[in-house]
This record gives structure tokens, sequence and C-alpha cells, in this order.
């Protein structure tokens, strides 16, 4: 069977799944999981032989790019804090606690070695979580720390990984170089993002196509991630800035460049992921078959080690209730009760970068001997990711009905109607201060359809304003023919002249809230979304 033919295969049965997610109420990354799994041990279908060095740069850029995009800037200022305390430190405590446990499980196995694997199983992943958590009434304050988490932990595991991998690759020893490294890592990567997004703008705005930003921002990740490696920094930092940076700078009129985008990355996040879980899923049978009959020892010592990644997770999160109640408010972190102490200990769950960078371990050193305990840190990082995906993914409905964490519908829609108020008045004031000379709005007909776009915008609310009947078709009742047509062409074209005014004011409005501390970035997209909708031109 041929790659194509693989890679064909894979997609459809990842669109088949998510299909079959929705119907069912589970979530579609699990269910993935367990195909690609059970496909791993189907004969006569070959896993194809993917390079380790691939496998990081050719999945993990565009999932960090899609992710990111849904975030934004103002959201990292607010929840510094959380990022620092979840992204950065609980993954370093958690890559020194797994590597403690791969060393006295596995004798004679070097530090790096562990290390490693310990940087592979630490970072949760923001697919993950979002994909599990979104559809489940999580409360937004949850997610947006569960997404922020997610989108920064994958730089500090990388280097770690990276250096661990060296280190055991030639044998020398992590030092003051390292340090230096990994201080360059993260600075020398928002550098590179900041200019990519820069660079990616100057671009955008040359292209006259609508597709064509699209297409450029497929490719914007991997260069990105590509041009960061190349001057040894971080490359999932280097993505997620230069994601967050082009979302911040959208033009508010770019309205079908938004509208294609976003259901362009829609796309490539599903079937990005469904071929990625797939193809390491095949991956995994040749591992397996290495393990032979020391498999059961290997998948127990895998269990081990999920215990332990989920027991520091939690011990961490009862840190920062501890934290949030000394300080007197919840701006470290979110967990403000043992509920939501449960709740962001059950849902640190792994996804693809786990099991690609279990999968990104060398198979030989640098003096050509195999990679040592290479196949059993594969099994293990293989088994966390059952154990904090498949399980979390497939209880978490169950735990949050328990505890009473959901959220109910009408906080959403509450935020929505605020931030829909907020671009009705933006949209009110646009029109009360235009100036009619310069827009040719200078007859009785226009004085008419402004008055009607006002009322109806002060009384519907911008969500709505576009909707409903042009006003002009009233004039069918006037007697002559030819005037009737005259005033009707012209109500019609003052109309939406007027109206593409005032939505191009209630889109600006909404890209300038979130912009803001204290505005949910998928509240204000769902708003603009629709803003969006009644601007697009018509074919």
């Amino acid at each position: 069977m041929t790659v194509l033919l693989l890679v064909v295969a894979a997609l459809l049965v990842g669109i088949v799944l998510v299909g079959v997610g929705d119907r069912l109420r589970l979530p579609w990354p699990v269910l993935l999981v367990l195909v690609g799994a059970a496909a791993a041990f189907v004969p006569g279908i070959d896993a194809p032989d993917l390079s380790p060095e691939l496998i990081l740069p050719l999945f993990l850029p565009p999932l960090l790019f899609a992710t990111a995009q849904r975030a934004s800037w103002s959201v990292f200022r607010a929840r510094w804090r959380a990022v620092l305390f979840l992204a950065v430190l609980l993954v370093a405590v958690t890559i020194a606690a797994v590597g403690a446990t791969v060393v006295w499980l596995i004798p004679g196995i070097a530090l790096g070695a562990a290390l490693a694997v310990g940087a592979a199983v630490a970072p949760p992943d923001p697919v993950a979580v979002e994909a599990v958590a979104g559809p489940l009434r999580m409360p937004r304050r949850l997610v947006s720390v569960l997404q922020s988490e997610g989108l920064f932990n994958d730089a500090l595991a990388l280097v770690v990984f990276q250096a661990a991998i060296a280190a055991v690759v030639s044998g020398e020893r992590p030092g003051f170089a390292t340090a230096l490294g990994l201080l360059w890592a993260g600075v020398g990567a928002v550098a590179v993002g900041l200019a990519a997004a820069w660079l990616a703008r100057q671009l955008a705005d040359r292209l006259s196509d609508p597709v064509a930003p699209s297409a450029l921002t497929l490719v914007l990740p991997f260069a990105v991630y590509l041009a960061a490696d190349a001057l040894e920094a971080s490359g999932v930092i280097a993505v997620v800035v230069a994601a967050l940076q082009t979302r911040q700078h959208t033009d508010a009129d770019d309205v079908l460049a938004r509208l294609t985008g976003g259901a362009f990355w829609n796309v490539v996040e599903m079937l990005v992921t469904a071929a990625a879980f797939a193809l390491i899923g095949l991956e995994l049978r040749a591992v397996v078959a290495d393990a032979g009959a020391a498999l059961g020892g290997m998948v127990a010592d895998a269990a081990v080690v999920a215990v332990v990644v989920v027991l520091v997770r939690a011990i961490w999160m009862l840190g920062a209730l501890v934290a949030v109640r000394s300080r007197g408010g919840g701006d470290i972190v979110a967990p403000l009760d043992l509920r939501e102490v449960a709740v962001l200990t059950w849902s640190g769950m792994r996804g693809l970068a786990t099991l690609a960078l279990a999968l990104a371990l060398p198979r030989v050193t640098a003096d050509g001997a195999p990679f040592p305990f290479r196949t059993e840190l594969v099994i293990i990082a293989a088994g966390v990711l059952v154990a904090t995906l498949v399980l979390p993914g497939l209880t978490l409905p169950l735990l949050l009905r328990a505890l009473g964490v959901r959220e109910s519908e009408d906080v959403g829609r509450a935020a929505e109607q605020r931030l829909a108020g907020r671009a009705r008045r933006a949209a009110l004031a646009e029109l009360a201060s235009l100036d009619r000379e310069a827009l040719g709005l200078d007859d009785a007909v226009s004085e008419e359809v402004l008055g009607e776009l006002r009322a109806r915008y002060a009384r519907l609310g911008v969500a709505d304003g576009g909707g409903g009947t042009t006003p002009g078709e009233d004039a069918a009742d006037r007697p002559d023919h030819d005037q009737r047509l005259a005033v009707l062409r012209r109500r019609r074209e003052q109309w939406g002249r007027l109206s593409s005014v005032a939505l191009a004011a209630a889109r600006r409005e909404v890209l300038t809230a979130r912009g803001e501390p204290g505005t949910d970035p998928e509240v204000a997209d769902r708003v603009l979304q629709r803003l969006d909708l009644r601007s697009a031109p018509l074919p």
C-alpha cells in the first residue's frame, strides 16, 4: 500500500470519525487514537518509513498555528502568571519527575534519555484540550488557561528534548552553553515570529486574490518553524508568536480573507491531525514488534509514569489553589476551589506532540550504536498519551456534571450580546458622524434611508442590523413606473452604502475589543463572523 493511499485513507477515516464523534458526543481525537492504534495491527497495512527528523516539522507547525490564531495577545497579558506557572514551571517539574521515575524503572538508562521521554510526556496538547473541553460547556476561564498553557508548553519541552537527545547521541553533558541555548531559543524565536508576521503582512497586502492570503498562511508556519530551527531557536514559540501577531493585525475590511481563512484552517487542523495520528500510529507497529515478549513490562512501566504525570499535575494545581487563596484573587492561575483543581488536573491531555516527540527519538547515536532503550521509551510515551487522553476524553463530561463545573449557555450568550451591543453603538456613532456630502448623501432619499437604518440598528442590534427586507419595496405602490424604479434603485444603493459604513465601524470595534484583556477571543470571533457574513459581497 503506497504512502499516498495511506494518507488519503487516513483523511477519509478522520472525516468520518469527526461525524461519528458529533453524533455520539465523543471527542474525535480520542476516536482517532483508538482507530489509529487498531489500524496499526491490521495485516497488510505497511507503515511508511518516516524519518524521525521529519515528524515534528511536518505535523506540529500547522496545528500550533491553527490553535494560536484563536487566542490573542491580550489573553497572555492577562494570564502571564498562569503561562509561567503552568507552561514553564509545571513542565519543568514534570520533566524532572518523569526523568527520575524512568531512571528508577529502567536500571542503566542514561539520564539524558530519561529526560527526553520526560520532555515528550510533559506538555498537554492544546488541540486535544479544545476538541474535548470545548463542546462540554467547561467555563471559558478554565478553557482559556488550558489553551494558554498548551500553546507555550511545547517550547520548553522541545528545547529540553533536543538538549537531552544531543547529550545522549554525542555523549556531551549539558552545561552553561545549554542554558544560553535555552535563553536564545526563546528570545530568538520571538524575533523570528515577529519578523515573519511582518513580512507575511507586507506580502498579503499586495495579493489581490482573496484565496492567496489563506495559501500564504499555510506556508507561513512551516517557513517560520524551519527558519527558527535553522537559527537554533524554538520553532514552537516562533510559530505561536507569528500566529498571534498575524491575527492581531487583521484588517477590519478584509472580510473575504477572514471568512475563507477561518474555514480553511478548520479543515487543515482536522485533516493534519487525522493524517498524523494515522501515520504515526502505524509507526508504533514496528516499536511493538521490537518489544516482543518484554511488551507487558514496558506497558506496566508506562502505567507507572502515567500515574506520576497525573499526580504531579494534581499536586501542582493544589499548590496553585493555595497561591490564589493566599493572594485573595484569581490572577495567578484559574483554580478557585477543589472542584476546579480536579477538572484542570483531569484536563491535562497529552496528544500529538507527545507521540511525535517520542517517535522523533533517533534510532542510533553518533557512533552508530542503537539509541539506548528507544523501544521502551516510545512505549512509555504512547502509554501516557492513552492514559491522559483516552480516559479523560471519555470521562470528563461525567466529571463536569458530577462536580457541577459547567458554564450556563446564558453566560456565553450574555457575553456575545454585550459585545454586539458595543459594536452596535459604534455603528450608530459612525452613522451619526458621517460626512453626507462626501458620500453623496445629500438628497431626501438618502436622509430617509439613513433614518431607517439608524432605527433598525437601534432596535435590533448589529448582529441583525442588515437583515430583513431592504427599504424601497414600498415604492411599488407608487403610480409612476419610471419614477418608482429610480427611487427604488436609489434607496437600495444608499442602503448598501450606509450599511457598509456601519458594518465596517462595527467590525473595527469588535477587533479593538478582541485585543483588550477582558474580552474572550472566542466570543469576539463569533460576533465578528456574523458581521463578516453580513458584509461579504454577493457573487
